[in-house]
């Protein structure tokens, strides 16, 4: 994507399209959404004077939301060349945004609830050089299910049309309106939301989230709320502390876990209503969503491998969640493709994105003995700082009615569990390497396996601490330009890491085994 103000010389085949005219309903919509607050505010300053509002100052407001939003549409165009996509803005400053057609990496549709309403789509278009995207807000559905299929079509034979040929395409009204679309090829249907899978909401702990925002707005603001004032507080306590204790801890516990529970099923279905993962014309598409309905497009070229992730809570119920490993799209490079879901549809769908059955189930080999005593020491240590944190509070504060026991039960507690964690971790710990992909897992709350093309690896980075190097292990790092651009093998014997990362990629270290 670049930013083109008079130094590229391009054709000029066609003229340049609008957006959609229903856009003239949508932006003053959203302007006068945005200058909602301020001018809210604004006004009852004005009202406060003894001279009261002036008689013009709501039509100026609606006006200028109006002009706001009416400004978009008059200064906003954008056509198809024969080798770009092009994207002109501005009024007094015309700025023209190109996108060369064979280097097009996503095309991802959004609409709101505003958007549908108005049968109206925003279209994002990436090169996966930058975050920087050429956007289309608003055209229509058709047009913008047509201009997606168009230049992920294009983007794969990105060769100049023929002289006299189409270039038109049709928005479902029967007009001809811009480059010319051939049907594209059916989707395939990887998988599908099922409702059974809300079973899985409550053991995402994702939507904490909006619980603490929920806490800390209360906490901002409840003092000016007339319920929230100490006389009420004080006698609510009393009211509470009338009852046995035990009885206020349970009756708290229950409200906490429905509460929960309604949180996290309500996001749950508002961010993956009518979930569908397709693959089609060389990319992998999901939908998803009920207000704001999202379709992300990931090429599958740029797709190195997956992750499937396992929280404790969701391996407790044998659930996990899916995402991919590609380069220039996502966040990181990573775009979670399935919600949390029983674990086999993950594996399945890993299976498929892959092209290569098993390496989600594959057996590991372990990295020894030696791997296993660091995983334990480790654990152990992080309890032992725990404990010494809990003696601040008794040296510091002077708080007596702590005493010692506190550090003396985080010990007595902490350890058992610490090894419980370590030894699971250390089961997971370890890799698998093929002729085409190298698999990886790790653990520590969460437990990962991540699937990684060999060709996808670019260097290795070897590093061994002050206590590894004692113990003849090392941290292997493949590393990558797709997810976070990194894939750790934690506590390797060192020989078996060199040789890992030289059977990998052959010819890489060759001054190391020479």
């Amino acid at each position: 994507m670049s930013d083109d103000r008079g130094r590229q010389q391009v054709e000029e085949p066609e003229e340049w399209q609008r957006l959609d005219p229903r856009n003239l309903l949508l932006d003053p919509v959203k302007a006068l959404g945005q200058f909602l607050v301020p001018a809210v505010i604004a006004l009852v300053g004005l009202s406060a004077r003894n001279d009261g509002l002036p008689w013009w100052s709501l039509p100026v407001v609606v006006l200028g939301a109006i002009a706001f939003g009416v400004l978009p549409w008059l200064t906003t165009g954008w056509r198809i060349t024969d080798t770009q996509f092009q994207k002109r803005t501005g009024l007094l400053n015309r700025t023209t945004s190109t996108a060369p057609l064979d280097r097009v990496r996503s095309v991802d549709l959004e609409a709101s609830l505003l958007h549908r309403v108005l049968g109206l789509a925003k279209v994002q278009i990436g090169t996966g050089v930058d975050d920087d995207r050429i956007t289309l807000d608003a055209v229509s559905r058709e047009r913008a299910a047509g201009l997606r299929a168009h230049l992920l079509a294009r983007r794969q034979v990105a060769v100049p049309a023929p002289a006299g040929a189409p270039h038109e395409l049709d928005d479902g009204s029967g007009e001809a309106n811009g480059p010319a679309v051939s049907a594209p090829a059916p989707e395939t249907l990887l998988a599908a939301v099922d409702w059974s899978w809300l079973r899985f909401a409550p053991f995402s702990l994702g939507r904490l989230v909006l619980l603490a925002g929920l806490v800390g707005l209360l906490g901002q603001f409840g003092e000016d709320l007339p319920f929230l004032d100490e006389e009420h507080l004080t006698d609510g306590w009393r009211w509470v502390t009338s009852f046995a204790v035990w009885l206020v801890a349970a009756v708290v516990l229950v409200a906490g876990l429905v509460l929960w529970v309604l949180v996290a099923v309500t996001g749950y279905v508002v961010q993956w209503w009518d979930m569908r993962l397709t693959r089609g014309q060389g990319s992998l598409h999901l939908t998803a969503g009920l207000f704001t309905t999202r379709s992300i497009s990931v090429e599958e070229t740029r797709v190195r491998g997956v992750e499937l992730r396992e929280p404790v809570l969701l391996r407790l119920v044998g659930g996990g969640e899916l995402s991919t490993l590609a380069t220039g799209v996502g966040s990181e490079g990573v775009t979670r493709i399935l919600p949390p879901c029983p674990r086999p549809v993950c594996v399945g769908v890993g299976d498929d994105v892959l092209g290569a059955p098993g390496r989600l189930t594959t057996d590991l080999t372990p990295h020894g003995p030696l791997a296993r005593r660091r995983s334990h020491v480790r654990q152990a240590l992080t309890v032992l700082d725990l404990a010494l944190l809990s003696v601040l509070p008794v040296v510091l504060l002077d708080v007596a009615w702590l005493g010692w026991w506190l550090p003396v039960a985080v010990v007595v507690v902490g350890l058992p569990l610490a090894a419980v964690v370590a030894e699971a971790s250390y089961r997971h710990l370890g890799h698998a390497l093929d002729p085409t992909h190298l698999t990886v897992g790790h653990a520590q709350v969460a437990r990962l396996r991540t699937v990684l093309e060999t060709d996808g690896i670019i260097g290795w980075v070897l590093t061994e601490s002050w206590f590894q190097r004692r113990l003849g292990l090392a941290d292997l790092v493949a590393t990558t330009a797709a997810g976070a651009e990194k894939v750790l093998l934690r506590d390797v014997p060192r020989d078996r890491a060199i040789a890992l990362a030289d059977t990998a990629t052959p010819g890489v270290l060759t001054a190391w085994t020479a």
